[in-house]
């Protein structure tokens, strides 16, 4: 088929659609590979946003580990510089967009040529986000054309967030709050309220059970997680969960595995920094160590306070229910001694 990856997924959506059994309820599936690197862009965006310099993260000009008590270096912005020159140099690679140099950062000093790849950068990523918004405004459109507007249930949902820029990286896989923030939005015309927002804690998890709650069925046997429906109606229940668990198994120096926990103000990260069991990890392991952000000060994640005493009995605390976490989904690392190891000397 010829064709832009996210125009040719949203044709045969809808043409799924306009010839399905018109007698029965359905459920379409439609998966856009974008916004992915390496953020291809139909030739229709090819100058979109060319007269456009886009403002630039406040925390964009962090280069290593400057921030104090930082325990992880991050994919930085400089590595995108140096996958366009990769592909530049190998027809093969999936980079494959950029056969010559978008431009070269040489001669330039370290803050100029973040800038330049930034620019270069955020706007490939908007080309390819337009397309997708294209292409949404499409299958929206059929849904009132095919009169199924009002009884039809649309989610947009991604895989994870994304750093663009903060903190000078770009990429995903650590648990600060741009890449760990899953965009999710939905529209139901007969019960949720249009232009209203949900601050619960819900996790990917959810999705099963909430997909077949609307859909009248029974949740999965083996589904971890809940409906959120009565959430998005307003009425959240009492025992809602106040924090959520999170685990990143492969390991490389620029970002160590790790484990941590997250509720509604805080956030603790223990970068065991091993990779265990997991492939595709670097076999050198990484010191252990530790993170803590307290959101209501610091939402933009800048300072590490795991070492101020303030927090002391908060962290205690949350290592604590960080291990309850780990027990009630059953990632316990019980077959892995090298984890009981970096536990008892690291944890406490």
């Amino acid at each position: 088929m010829k064709g832009f990856s996210t125009d040719l997924v949203t044709d045969q959506t809808i043409d799924w659609i306009r010839n399905r059994d018109k007698n029965k309820p359905f459920i379409m599936c439609c998966h856009f590979k974008a916004t992915h690197e390496p953020w291809d862009f139909p030739e229709r965006m090819k100058h979109l946003y060319d007269d456009v310099a886009f403002p630039e993260p406040e925390s964009m000009m962090e280069f290593d580990q400057e921030k104090p008590g930082r325990a992880f270096k991050g994919q930085q912005l400089e590595n995108m510089g140096w996958r366009w020159e990769t592909a530049s140099k190998d027809p093969d690679s999936w980079w494959c967009r950029y056969p010559e140099l978008p431009f070269s950062t040489k001669g330039m000093d370290k803050v100029a040529a973040r800038k330049k790849i930034y620019q270069k950068m955020i706007k490939d990523y908007l080309r390819c986000g337009a397309t997708i918004d294209d292409n949404i405004g499409r299958l929206l459109k059929m849904l009132d054309e095919e009169g199924l507007s009002k009884n039809t249930i649309v989610v947009y949902v991604s895989d994870q967030g994304y750093f663009l820029g903060e903190h000078g990286m770009f990429d995903k896989r650590m648990m600060y709050e741009e890449p760990l923030h899953m965009p999710f939005v939905i529209r139901y015309p007969k019960e949720i309220p249009a232009g209203t927002r949900n601050k619960d804690i819900i996790l990917n998890v959810d999705f099963a059970s909430t997909l077949a709650d609307y859909a009248g069925v029974k949740t999965p046997d083996l589904s971890q997680g809940k409906s959120f429906r009565p959430n998005l109606k307003g009425q959240t229940p009492d025992d809602w969960r106040k924090e959520m668990y999170y685990r990143y198994w492969t390991h490389h120096d620029i970002r160590p595995a790790h484990m941590g926990i997250r509720n509604e103000r805080y956030k603790l990260m223990f970068l065991y920094g091993d990779r265990l069991n997991a492939t595709g990890s670097d076999a050198t392991p990484t010191t252990p160590a530790w993170e803590f952000h307290d959101l209501q000060v610091d939402p933009k994640e800048d300072h590490n306070m795991y070492n101020d005493p303030q927090y002391a009995d908060v962290i205690k605390e949350m290592k604590q229910e960080l291990l309850k976490l780990r027990e009630d989904v059953g990632d316990t690392d019980a077959d892995t001694p090298r984890m009981k190891e970096i536990m008892d000397r690291y944890y406490w």
